[in-house]
């Protein structure tokens, strides 16, 4: 995983969907993002604003500087 903020959201918006067990649709339905848009953030197409960083945080009902700090290896940020 590289350094850049925007790596660290990704991986942590993925890392933590994967924790709670939700797919993509289902985070969708959740935060009010399209599924597309939400998969397109996950595949560095997409920079989310963070207003809806915000609302993919509430989804994933975290904090939503959790999705900035770097986790490692073992899942502990």
């Amino acid at each position: 995983m590289t350094n850049s903020t925007i790596d660290i959201f990704r991986f942590n918006l993925k890392f933590y969907r994967n924790k709670l067990g939700i797919t993509q649709d289902k985070l969708s339905e959740m935060s009010g993002i399209s599924a597309d848009y939400l998969s397109e953030i996950e595949r560095e197409k997409k920079t989310p604003s963070f207003k809806r960083m915000e609302l993919i945080a509430q989804a994933l009902k975290i904090e939503v500087y959790k999705l900035f700090i770097p986790i490692n290896d073992n899942g502990k940020d």
